[in-house]
């Protein structure tokens, strides 16, 4: 309706010759009621100025008022549109900070969760690499005990056998009778530094006993329980074997 009353207002206007002045308020006023014809904010309503009926219509006033009109409509148009865009930019930069603020925790968040999980990965290297360092040092404790102890039971042995023979009294040959003189001539030797040897000796031999007791242990269990499973086959062998059975008319 604007529209069309300012095209109208613009042709009587044409009709008559005030001025340049006049052209540029027309234009103006035009372009005004164009814009807002394509897109109208929310604006207080304004009443059109009444014509007045039975006297001289004055044109001038009309244009004035539907001026004041129209640049009150634009301001509020403005002042909409500035509000709008102040929003606007205020959601963008509330939304940017949101955005910057979750990615800043999001990268906190993978940057513990990395130095974390990189601790555990050393934790599990140091705790393998340490069993490792102490099963092989364990390893190459036994292995040396081992050699240390049966080298320390073969020459144990030997003097064992001497002193075996020795405590029998039997009768001796020149042979030995020979060999007898020339070890009770030689230097006795120092056995100070035996001591160790004989201790793990000693360690080993209580090893194998325990070693030998567990294995007698499992022996005679397993006896035990190669008697009772017999034992049992005999028992079921027997019970089906002998079943009930009817005797005289009468299950027995």
């Amino acid at each position: 309706i604007t529209f069309l009353l300012s095209r109208e207002y613009a042709e009587e206007e044409q009709e008559e010759e005030d001025g340049e002045g006049d052209n540029a308020l027309r234009i103006l006023s035009f372009c005004v009621s164009f814009y807002f014809s394509l897109s109208r904010p929310m604006v207080p309503q304004l009443a059109p100025p009444k014509i007045p009926e039975g006297d001289r219509v004055d044109f001038d006033d009309i244009h004035r008022k539907r001026m004041e009109k129209d640049l009150l409509e634009l301001h509020t148009l403005i002042d909409v549109h500035f509000e709008q865009r102040k929003k606007d930019e205020e959601e963008l930069i509330s939304l940017k900070d949101r955005i910057e603020r979750r990615r800043s925790e999001r990268a906190e968040i993978q940057r513990v969760r990395a130095e974390k999980e990189k601790d555990r990965q050393n934790r599990i290297a140091e705790e393998r690499q340490r069993k490792e360092e102490e099963e092989a040092k364990k390893k190459a404790d036994d292995d040396a005990k081992k050699k240390k102890v049966l080298s320390g039971m073969g020459a144990n042995f030997g003097g064992f056998l001497a002193k075996t023979e020795t405590k029998r009294g039997k009768r001796l040959t020149g042979r030995e009778i020979k060999k007898k003189t020339l070890a009770e001539r030689r230097q006795p030797l120092s056995i100070d530094s035996l001591r160790e040897d004989g201790q793990r000796a000693q360690e080993m031999w209580n090893w194998i006993y325990e070693l030998e007791s567990e294995k007698f242990d499992l022996v005679e269990h397993m006896k035990h329980q190669k008697y009772e499973v017999l034992l049992h086959q005999e028992n079921n062998s027997f019970h089906k074997g002998h079943g009930k059975g009817k005797v005289g008319g009468r299950w027995k």
